[in-house]
């Protein structure tokens, strides 16, 4: 995108939100669900990248009509994810503790107190920022990382807006790292979202089966660190409601070199992933192809044909869509 389009994508994006805030949330989340199938429906080829991430998830057996109706229901829990996401501004404090139930609160717990930091490994799943809002809620204070967006000006918006909401975001690379694990020697909880390798470099690990390369920031902060491993996800459920899931810790204790315990480690979180995405395929917000070789067919295709590019897609599905709690 052009100077000019970042800055009509602000002003649109800004705009929406603070639209979205004038109306009854069970409408808004309506919506959201309505707007990710409409966007579906004119993304053909998103809808190709987003059947064969799920298709190694659900396996060969699923029928052809079964993938579809979870591309649809996909594209349409990544519509209300962004529009709840515009809500939690104005919502009341207390209010998402009210909305959410926790699974495995004693693994988070018993992990905080041993006063040596937390690290809450996540998928692309539901609403990964209704979570965050729900742990503040409970007065557990949370850093996360976030992809830095063009405009600057959206970005800063992001930042200021989780930190209206307690929320720590620090922008990803640079001196991230040494500000986590600072964070995590004080006993601090941070929570990484790592089923996708944004910047490369990742750790080459098996993930439903077939090869790909995952983040090992989450195993290296908690090697490095002490910090507890714990898998989490954020499900979104009928009515508005949500589900937080927390597994037990991952062992992440050091047996050799530290570039051979990240690799183990990582392969360990990514098989927890799989744990985390398998009961609800459709809600793995996954735009972009994850696997290599899904990556290289893509990259033939789109070489023969190219469709052209709309706002609302780059919006949604470029850097701005790739923001972490």
């Amino acid at each position: 995108m052009n100077d000019a389009r970042k800055q009509v994508a602000c002003v649109v994006y800004r705009g929406s939100s603070a639209m979205l805030q004038l109306l009854p949330r069970s409408v808004v989340l309506r919506l959201g669900s309505r707007a990710g199938q409409l966007l579906a429906a004119v993304s053909p080829r998103r809808r190709a990248v987003v059947a064969g991430n799920l298709r190694h998830v659900v396996g060969p057996t699923a029928s052809d009509a079964d993938l579809a109706r979870l591309v649809r229901r996909s594209f349409a829990s990544y519509g209300r994810y962004w529009t709840e996401s515009a809500l939690l501004v104005a919502k009341n404090k207390g209010l998402f503790a009210a909305e959410t139930d926790i699974v495995g609160r004693t693994h988070l717990d018993e992990a905080i107190a041993r006063g040596r930091g937390v690290i809450l490994t996540l998928p692309h799943v539901g609403s990964w920022d209704v979570g965050g809002v729900y742990l503040v809620e409970q007065g557990i204070a949370l850093t996360g990382v976030a992809e830095v967006v063009e405009p600057p000006e959206l970005f800063a918006w992001f930042v200021a807006r989780r930190a209206a909401l307690g929320l720590t975001a620090l922008p990803l690379g640079g001196g991230a790292a040494a500000q986590l694990l600072r964070e995590l020697r004080r006993g601090g909880v941070v929570a990484l979202l790592a089923d996708r390798d944004i910047l490369g470099g990742g750790v080459d690990v098996e993930l439903f089966g077939a090869r790909t390369r995952l983040p090992g920031g989450p195993a290296l902060l908690a090697l490095r660190s002490g910090a507890a491993l714990l898998p989490c996800a954020v499900y979104q459920r009928p009515r508005g409601r949500y589900e937080m899931v927390v597994r037990p810790a991952v062992d992440a204790s050091r047996s050799g070199r530290l570039r051979d315990d990240t690799a183990i480690l990582t392969q360990a979180v990514a098989h927890e992933l799989e744990e985390l995405i398998r009961p609800a395929p459709e809600q793995w917000h996954v735009f972009q192809p994850n696997w290599t070789a899904d990556a290289g067919e893509l990259a033939s295709r789109s070489a023969r044909s190219v469709a052209p590019r709309h706002l609302a897609t780059s919006l949604a599905y470029g850097r701005a869509g790739r923001m972490a709690p």
